[in-house]
């Protein structure tokens, strides 16, 4: 396991965020290189390990980083989960309406 040296703050995460986001897929190298402030290469690999498994961002075969965080869809996903219609009169139930298990 690598000791970690320095923890980036959250005002370089969103800036490395905003520049991916502007970028069109840029590999790591590039992004790094193309970013306002300068940082450590350590710092910057750590924030986007960070960013990959927190799903934001996906790197594809290419090694091209892609922005994949979709706020209003995941908002959308996470109300279908928690409706669900009645077989009978096929109304949308919201989540404090379902049966609980036991019942059914």
């Amino acid at each position: 396991m690598k000791q970690i040296i320095h923890y980036p703050k959250l005002d370089t995460i969103l800036m490395v965020e905003e520049a991916i986001q502007h970028m069109d897929y840029p590999t790591k190298t590039q992004l790094w290189k193309a970013l306002p402030k300068k940082m450590m290469y350590q710092t910057f690999c750590l924030i986007v390990d960070y960013l990959e498994q927190s799903g934001k961002i996906m790197i594809d075969k290419d090694r091209s980083i892609i922005w994949t965080w979709n706020p209003k869809m995941i908002k959308k996903i996470q109300r279908k989960m928690w409706e669900k219609k009645d077989s009978k009169s096929n109304k949308i139930l919201k989540k404090d309406e379902f049966l609980p298990v036991e019942k059914l």
